[in-house]
């Protein structure tokens, strides 16, 4: 048997929205992670919540990078795709690398499956995977024998097919068995007889690839060497509620999270759930509008207030953030983007919210907006949040999506002693106090508590008068105060920090990006750097107000390139504030930019062409359809 090593690897694991794929790559990123891996997945979920058994439309996939070097996305194609069924394959055979090693469980591949896949013919019969290393193994078949004598019915012993598949890619990449046997047996404790069933057929898997002769290399990927501390693998909707949890208590205050189900913002109230024990209060409202109203309440009550939702969510809440605006309340609101508009493409990841979260209100109602760049910076953006929240007396905006809030990555923990607290002081002293009265630096007004003797007061939705809180229809005065809430948001630029800034202050391409495109541009750009390119990466963490740190250098390129999964709305706004040319890449299919996409970009400003170096298993390969530049 030969060993080969590998410096990374990326798997996809295809099948029907019932094949367990999504726990699959989730278990093989667990022992990716306990191996020593950088890694980063990205789970890609059907939009049916149960799909026709078969179809093309009701296929999940997992994907999984992990290497022995630091890595910033999932990957741009698969080496490995473990396909479960036809329509698996057919929609995912076509990023597979060229050469690359296919599995695919046979027992799913009879007629009424290959029809509905839109086969005419076997493509395990015709020729038409010579290209691959192809790997056909009876899943079906090999599960139910595993099985043979157990108590369970066949539908369930079934269901147990994608431990095999798990089982035998941890043979093919040498992972270690007994942890694995640990976990299963942990998650299915309260179903004893579907955890021995499962440990059973996992094991089948991982003795087949050893014991099969189709299967004559083991690969390893070495560790990656992490700076040192203790590491966890969260998702940015993990990520999310921890920071909330933990920015509270920086901020000596109690949380109040009130939500309604969307996806893909739904798991951090599942999160949240689980922190009574640190005061977190969760609040499952009837509808958005109610959800948005108790944390508004809670807010006014002394508590750092949360809510989130998607897009269609944030449109109900509108009204209500606006209240928020005009109340002066601190408030943070969670939007998890998706595919829109209305419902469009609710598992899928999209940026089109940019111009609703900075002006998706009626009336002049600026707020700060803040965007996290991956799963585990969505922690230091939440406590971020609540700091601006709470010090400035304004709803904050914080922008996830939804690949960052399914994806994972490692996660070094933090010391939770070394982050600065900026604990909230109410206040209590009844002399001189005006509702609206401001504080010089940062414009915020008092945070009283309802029923602090002497400190009575009104808030609402009408304007109120710029220093006594007494309702005011005076022109001079609403002129007054819309322009005072509009400068508190550009003071927020005070406290913002550094300009994200990958590379030198001026050459011949900035690459400009915000959210989750992260990890994309900046492996695009550190390729570039490499080949001599003088191409440099700025990131935006605050998008309302912009970072100050970009205005002193945007100016300083020959292109600026700007790509956003969504038709060009920070291109606007660049373009806007900055009268630059900004160049947009948009891409709008509900996946996330490959790094040879933006590269392609980027030669193309520059009138060259750049040869892809993506590591592989056993080849290089170039990606996929051109995406759109304006």
């Amino acid at each position: 048997m030969e060993t080969k090593h590998l410096d990374r690897v990326v798997i996809r694991f295809t099948g029907d929205s019932g094949d367990g794929m999504q726990l699959t790559g989730t278990e093989f990123a667990k022992a990716a992670a306990e191996a020593g891996n950088d890694l980063s997945t990205f789970p890609d979920f059907p939009a049916e919540i149960r799909a026709p058994a078969g179809s093309l439309f009701g296929v999940s996939g997992f994907q999984l990078h992990f290497s022995s070097s630091e890595i910033h996305t999932p990957g741009d194609a698969p080496d490995v795709l473990v396909a479960m069924n036809p329509a698996a394959l057919k929609t995912n055979l076509k990023d597979l690398v060229d050469n690359g090693t296919l599995i695919i469980n046979t027992g799913a591949f009879i007629e009424g499956n290959l029809k509905k896949a839109g086969y005419s013919s076997n493509p395990l019969e015709d020729g038409s995977l010579s290209k691959y290393k192809l790997h056909a193994v009876d899943i079906t078949h090999l599960t139910m024998t595993a099985l043979e004598g157990s108590e369970l019915t066949n539908k369930e012993k079934g269901r147990a097919k994608n431990f095999f598949a798990l089982g035998l890619v941890f043979w093919m990449y040498g992972r270690e068995t007994e942890p694995e046997v640990r976990r299963i047996h942990q998650q299915f404790a309260k179903k004893p007889q579907f955890g021995e069933a499962n440990v059973k057929v996992f094991k089948a898997g991982y003795h087949y690839g050893e014991t099969a002769e189709v299967f004559q290399t083991v690969y390893k990927v070495p560790p990656h060497v992490f700076k040192p501390g203790m590491y966890r693998n969260i998702t940015g909707n993990e990520a999310i509620a921890l920071g909330l949890v933990v920015g509270a208590e920086l901020a000596g205050k109690k949380l109040f999270y009130s939500g309604y189900p969307i996806t893909p913002a739904s798991s951090i109230l599942h999160s949240l759930a689980k922190f009574k024990n640190f005061g977190c209060i969760t609040f499952q409202a009837e509808d958005e509008i109610a959800a948005i109203g108790a944390a508004l309440g809670a807010a006014y009550g002394g508590s750092v207030a949360v809510t989130a939702s998607s897009g269609p969510g944030i449109a109900l809440k509108g009204e209500a953030i606006g209240l928020g605006v005009m109340t002066e309340l601190p408030l943070v609101i969670v939007n998890v983007q998706r595919g829109g508009p209305s419902t469009g493409l609710p598992t899928k990841t999209e940026q089109s919210d940019l111009f609703q979260a900075i002006y998706g209100r009626n009336g002049e109602s600026p707020i700060p907006v803040i965007a996290a760049k991956s799963p585990g910076d969505t922690f230091y953006c939440a406590i971020e949040a609540v700091k601006i929240a709470t010090r400035y007396m304004v709803p904050v905006m914080l922008l996830s999506d939804g690949y960052i809030a399914n994806g994972s990555e490692p996660w070094p923990l933090p010391n939770l002693e070394q982050l600065p607290r900026f604990d909230v002081i109410h206040r209590t002293d009844p002399a001189g106090y005006f509702v609206y009265e401001r504080d010089p630096r940062t414009l915020a007004r008092a945070w009283v508590i309802p029923g602090t003797p002497g400190l009575e007061h009104r808030i609402g939705g009408i304007e109120k008068d710029s220093l006594t809180g007494n309702i005011s229809y005076a022109p001079e005065n609403h002129e007054k105060m819309t322009h005072a809430r509009a400068d508190k948001v550009a003071r927020i630029a005070q406290d913002v920090g550094e300009l994200d800034l990958y590379g030198a202050d001026s050459g011949d391409v900035l690459v400009i990006g915000w959210g989750g495109t992260f990890g994309a541009l900046r492996q695009a750009v550190q390729t570039m750097q490499t080949q001599g390119k003088k191409v440099s990466h700025a990131h935006l963490r605050w998008l309302s107000p912009l970072e100050p740190g970009l205005a002193k250098v945007i100016k300083n390129y020959k292109h600026v390139l700007v790509p956003e999964l969504n038709m060009g709305q920070l291109r606007t706004i660049l373009r806007a504030e900055f009268l630059v040319d900004c160049i947009g890449l948009n891409k709008i299919q509900g996946q996330p930019f490959k790094v040879q996409e933006v590269i392609e970009a980027i030669d193309k400003l520059l009138g060259t062409t750049t040869a892809t170096t993506t590591t592989t298993t056993t080849t290089t390969t170039t990606v996929a359809d051109p995406i759109g530049i304006a």
